[in-house]
């Protein structure tokens, strides 16, 4: 029997179960400076919860049941060898020889199952104590074990692949109430991260972003490309049309300004009859050439501009100081406050339209991505090119992730080994198995008896 834990009272071990389930605070030191192993993590292994401590009385009643069926045999080989003696008849030998084999299989396998945790009666004997005193060990090869057998890329892909991640997202999303959780998470999420974006950072970033890629994308030659096609298709005879329109409606509301500046700008020793029939004739010769020019698609100076465009437009491709002149301008242009403040306060126009879409269930932003899940949903459920494409995405990210950090991954289960306190791991394992563990001495008990039973008999046969 196992005299390292021996019974106790139950005022006793009601104290001693209250002490271990207080949690040390050394333990917790010895947490937070090992390796960077969360402190949670060895804490968990030196604290026993309500259902440890169920476990631990579990295991005493198992080990008290394999103790007694020990005594128990050990019992009936006494009485047996003293029939035996006493002529009791051969039966008391065959019960004899059963009980013995029954007393040597409990006792090997009590100091079987007493080793895996402690040495036997205190003694120090080889290769007892193991978890103890191999739980480094344990925990090395416990990783090792886990890396090799389940962080290793073909088990990944193909666990990844037999699930079929694809159909099963599809089918999930194409259901309504989850397309509706999900457009609520990721509005959840868009509003919480520009809610934490500073609004003076992006803007910085934004303002500096833009102004760069200005700087080094020369845009004469685009600009000159997009003005040669609006040229070639006319659209630029609308523009046209319109501001000789409103210069013409300009000028007959405004004759008289028109005159007056004329004649104001007349020298000194002119007649004032002659400046008033000169502002006349200057006036009527501005409304006639507009009215003309709206009137008459044709007109030589409608022809004169789209030559200037044209050659404007190859000029701004090819020509070196027209190419240069627009690069100037745009660089005083951006650097411009105005353009700044208006690069600042577009962002800020463009959070508030996105927070303010977030927040509405009814807003066209989460509708539009309420439906888009739901087809991309409906389209991964049936369409069997898309789930392929979805598994490979997902069967690639994991085994990228499980190849790229398995040697982290098996460390930390390495070091939260480690961390554990030998003692209270041993104690806490032997919660959890040593039920299990005391069948072996019950079944070794009555497997021994059957087999000493077994063998009187059969040496009787053959010595008969």
């Amino acid at each position: 029997m196992d005299r390292t834990q021996p019974e106790q009272a139950g005022g006793t071990e009601t104290a001693a179960a209250a002490r271990q389930a207080r949690p040390d605070p050394a333990d917790d030191r010895r947490a937070a400076g090992t390796r960077g192993v969360p402190a949670a993590a060895v804490r968990a292994m030196t604290t026993f919860s309500p259902a440890d401590e169920e476990k631990r009385r579990g295991v005493r009643r198992m080990k008290l049941t394999a103790t007694g069926l020990l005594l128990f045999v050990a019992v009936v080989y006494v009485l047996a060898e003293w029939a035996s003696h006493a002529g009791a008849g051969p039966w008391a030998g065959y019960v004899a020889a059963a009980a013995e084999a029954g007393m040597v299989g409990a006792l090997a396998d009590w100091f079987a199952v007493t080793a895996l945790f402690r040495h036997p009666l205190g003694i120090p004997i080889p290769h007892t104590a193991i978890i103890p005193t191999k739980k480094d060990q344990l925990g090395v090869s416990l990783g090792e074990f886990v890396g090799e057998n389940f962080l290793s890329g073909d088990v990944v892909r193909q666990r990844l692949r037999a699930v079929g991640i694809g159909s099963r997202l599809g089918a999930w999303l194409a259901e309504p109430q989850n397309a509706d959780r999900v457009t609520a998470e990721l509005a959840t999420a868009l509003r919480g991260a520009l809610t934490v974006l500073r609004d003076s950072d992006v803007q910085a970033v934004v303002g500096e972003a833009i102004t760069r890629r200005a700087n080094v994308q020369e845009i004469a030659p685009g600009m000159g490309k997009m003005l040669e096609k609006v040229v070639a298709d006319g659209g630029h005879k609308r523009f046209v049309d319109l501001i000789v329109s409103r210069a013409h409606d300009w000028l007959v509301l405004h004759g008289d300004s028109v005159m007056d500046a004329v004649q104001g700008g007349a020298p000194g020793w002119t007649p004032r009859f002659v400046d008033r029939k000169v502002g006349e004739r200057v006036y009527k010769e501005l409304l006639r050439f507009c009215a003309e020019m709206r009137d008459m698609p044709s007109h030589p100076a409608r022809g004169a501009l789209d030559r200037f465009l044209t050659d404007f437009a190859a000029d701004l491709q090819s020509d070196t100081d027209t190419r240069a002149k627009v690069e100037r301008l745009k660089g005083e242009v951006l650097g411009r406050g105005e353009v700044q403040d208006l690069i600042a306060s577009a962002w800020t126009a463009v959070r508030s339209m996105i927070v303010s879409a977030a927040e509405d269930e009814r807003s066209e932003l989460r509708l539009r991505v309420r439906a888009s899940l739901l087809s991309l949903g409906a389209r991964m459920a049936t369409e069997t090119k898309i789930q392929g494409k979805v598994d490979g995405w997902v069967e690639g990210a994991a085994v990228h992730v499980v190849t790229t950090y398995r040697s982290e991954i098996t460390l930390l289960i390495t070091d939260t080994v480690a961390s554990w306190d030998a003692g209270h791991t041993t104690r806490k394992i032997e919660a959890h198995i040593g039920r299990d563990l005391q069948f072996i001495r019950i079944n070794g008990t009555v497997v021994g008896s059957l087999a000493g039973l077994l063998i009187y008999t059969v040496s009787r046969m053959l010595g008969a």
